[in-house]
Parts: structure tokens; sequence; C-alpha cells
């Protein structure tokens, strides 16, 4: 370990800890709780104690084996954490022991410590609390760059936001808002549409007593949205698309709801509309600059309140299954943390 290590006041203590092991592909339940040895930074790289871990569906995924990426088996589950640094590999000069910051992961961050490269990692304002601070790299940041990067979305656009009580969906129903746009937000019940205009939505729909369809025709005088974000799939795709505005841009994010829908390419045609891919992991990787302006200004926007990302539930270590299963099964309202205790 590096002698920076020797400025945390409980080093020499720290010889293990406790993370989530995934031991074979399977479902969430299968996870255990063991305890295994300390992380140790190499060069360039930093230790984390971690304080709140976010919570996402490409986690449970990763699990279950049905991701892009599988990684080699044992493996901790969590992309995202925040929490304070305890240890600096040698060349690691722009962070240092002590500092507060929420790392991008990929693995690992349902733990009590976790080990990142340092050029993952962001300071954290001390106004910024590590339980908010762990939901936004990768729901708030997939959202930002969807409709930033993606959809280039205009000033005055009008937006289209299916399951937009989830993570991705209240995070675009936020941005959105502070992007200018007119944001129409779409969920399963009353009580996920009535967060979602709590959070700046203009208008929402719940899709399981209204027709989408004819809902978003109304709302927009029969012209239709400029941008559709979809993190669901399902049934929902077709339906949505077929009342998307000329030249609007359908944004496929995930698939959620379990189902990958096809669509009759006559569609696009008829609209001169785009289906637009997103996928996060691959841009962060590729233009790793861009998304750090995202993260950083996304910082901007929570300290001022212009976003206020909502963290509707914590849970230890040992309930990380039933985080990931309530993720699964579309129980989760904005996002969730697993939180360790030390």
């Amino acid at each position: 370990m590096s002698a920076a290590g020797s400025d945390h006041p409980d080093f020499d203590q720290l010889i293990s800890m406790r993370a989530v092991i995934c031991s074979a592909f399977d479902q969430p339940e299968t996870l255990t709780v063991e305890t295994v040895p300390d992380p140790v930074a190499a060069v360039g790289e930093i230790v984390i104690d971690v304080h709140a871990a976010g919570v996402n569906f490409p986690d449970a995924l990763m699990v279950m084996g049905q991701y892009q990426v599988r990684p080699p088996l044992p493996f901790t589950p969590g992309a995202e954490a925040a929490g304070v640094i305890i240890e600096a590999g040698s060349s690691v000069t722009h962070l240092h022991v002590g500092q507060r910051v929420v790392v991008l992961t990929r693995t690992g961050a349902f733990a009590e410590r976790v080990c990142a490269p340092a050029s993952a990692a962001t300071p954290l304002p001390a106004a910024l609390s590590f339980d908010v601070a762990a939901t936004l790299p990768l729901a708030f940041g997939t959202a930002m760059h969807a409709l930033i990067d993606r959809a280039q979305i205009a000033k005055g656009e009008t937006v289209l936001v299916l399951g937009a009580s989830g993570g991705v969906g209240l995070a675009a129903v936020m941005i959105g808002k502070a992007l200018g746009a007119r944001v129409i937000a779409a969920a399963s019940t009353d009580e996920k549409t009535a967060l979602c205009r709590t959070h700046g939505a203009d208008e929402v729909i719940n899709y399981t007593t209204e027709s989408l369809r004819d809902r978003v025709k109304a709302l927009t005088n029969g012209l239709g949205p400029n941008v559709i974000c979809d993190p669901v799939g399902g049934n929902l795709t077709e339906a949505a698309f077929r009342g998307i505005a000329w030249g609007g841009r359908y944004l496929v994010i995930g698939f959620a709801g379990g189902a990958i829908p096809s669509l009759p390419l006559n569609l696009p045609l008829l609209k001169g509309a785009s289906v637009v891919g997103v996928f996060w992991g691959a841009f962060e990787q590729r233009e790793p600059d861009a998304n750090a302006r995202h993260l950083a200004q996304l910082m901007d926007w929570v300290v001022d309140g212009t976003i206020t990302p909502v963290v509707s539930a914590r849970y230890p270590l040992e309930q990380s299954a039933a985080a990931l299963r309530a993720m699964l099964d579309r129980k989760v309202v904005g996002k969730v943390v697993v939180v360790p205790t030390h």
C-alpha cells in the first residue's frame, strides 16, 4: 500500500472488508455478503471508503449474466460509488486522501471499500451528499447524453419520457426542463405521475388507465413530441413512435420492461423520424472529457437546486439483493442506494 494511506486514522485496521459477492450468473437472491481482503491501490488508482453506491438496472442484468459485459466470476456488483479516498497510488497527484469523490467503478461498488482508476473519480462539492452523488454518473449521465448529444434537443421542443418515474426517466424529466424543453411524463400509476409533476413535468400520462397515443396527440395538438426518451421498451414503443412529430428523434435507452420491441420501418420513413441509440457506457469510454463536462454540469444543477435527485430508499449491504429485485420488478421510484455500515 502507498504511504498515502497512513493519513487515514484507522488505516492499519483496514485489513478486510465486507462485500457483496456474485459467484454464479443467477437471480439476485443468490448473492452473498462475504469478508474479503481490502483492495490496494496500484499506480494511478485510488481506494475509497464507500458511503453510498448507486443501484442501476444494468447491475441486475450483470448479476444474471444478461448484460453486454460479463465480468469474470466471482465479482462484486455495483457501478458507481461515492465516498472518501483512503489511499492513493503512486502518480495520483490531482486527488488526495480524505477527499470526497464520486467514482465510476463498473463493478465492485457494493462493498465497504472499492478500488478504481483515479481518472474515474470526480471531486464532490461540500454541499452534495454521498447518497445523491452516487446516483448521478449512470442514470443522470445517461439522460444527459441522450438529450444533449443524441437528441440535440432545442429549447422549446416537446419531450415525451416513458417510464418517467424510474432512475433514467425521472432524470430525463428534470434535465429536459433544465434544458428548456416542454416535458410530458408517462408512468404507470397516479402516484408516479404526481412525482414527475413535482419534479418539473408540464403534463403527465398514466398509461395504465389512459391511451398513451391519444393523450400524447391531445397534449401536442396532433403534432406529436419532438423527442421520445424510452428506457422501458416493451409494448409502449410502437404506440409512442406512431405519435412522434415530423423529424422527431426516438431515443432507445434500454429495456426495463423486459421485452426488446420490434418497429415497422415504414414508421420512421413516414414521419421523417430517427431511431437513435443511446449507449452511455460506450460514450463514457470513448468521450471521457464530454462525459466529465456533463457530470460537472449535473453537480452544479444539484447544488443550485435546478434539479433535485430522488433517493427513495437506502439498503444495507445485506439487502443488496432486495434492491436489485426492486429494480427488476420496476418498483423503484427515482433512485435507490446501497449504504455500507462502518
